[in-house]
């Protein structure tokens, strides 16, 4: 499997390493041509509405919305949760506009109110190591959205068919489970593809 990881800003080298540990072929992408040979993607932390003007800029947000419409699997961590949602709390205007939620930005506070807990998360872990930087939050989802991990009632993470993402920053352990689940996505929805199921 290749797995590109958006290369525009935010812990790129870190997702790729642990992709890379769950076995995957792991690539930066930083050119909207390099998603056609790709499986899947990971939209990466970092600050959202940098990272969605940057999209704009270099045409990745028509052509992820193209990915997406293949079935092709994205996981959004952090700021890429903020990429993927439907609504965002408070604006107007959405990035990419895939995943039917409602988030709200930097909702746990500033970088001091950064923290760490032990989630259990179904299909992954029983004790991921979640660790929490200017967080975002799922404030609502759709019929269609399966909530996969909540911190104080809150959701944290949440899968929506093909498209997967964390309120959290899994690429900043050691721990590659988070992404091992997304490559079972990866493989199920590729099987699909496969057999013109989808």
């Amino acid at each position: 499997m290749k797995i590109g990881v958006l290369a525009l800003q935010g812990a790129v080298a870190e997702h790729i390493h642990l992709l890379q540990q769950a076995g995957a072929d792991a690539v930066a992408v930083k050119r909207v041509e390099q998603l056609d040979e790709l499986d899947g993607l990971v939209l990466p932390g970092g600050e959202s509405t940098a990272i969605g003007k940057l999209m704009k800029k270099y045409g990745f947000d028509v052509a992820l919305q193209e990915f997406s419409a293949q079935k092709k699997p994205l996981f959004g961590t952090c700021a890429g949760l903020i990429i993927l949602a439907g609504e965002i709390e408070g604006q107007d205007w959405t990035h990419l506009g895939l995943m039917d939620m409602k988030v709200a930005r930097n909702a746990f506070g500033r970088q001091r109110e950064s923290f760490e807990f032990d989630l259990p998360i179904p299909g992954v872990a029983e004790d991921f190591r979640a660790v929490f930087i200017r967080a975002p939050l799922i404030r609502e989802v759709g019929d269609d959205v399966d909530i996969l991990a909540r911190y104080k009632d809150e959701i944290v993470a949440a899968r929506q068919g093909h498209l997967l993402c964390a309120s959290f920053h899994p690429e900043l352990t050691d721990d590659s489970r988070m992404h091992a689940y997304f490559l079972e996505i990866v493989k199920e929805y590729r099987s699909q593809t496969a057999v013109g199921t989808i």
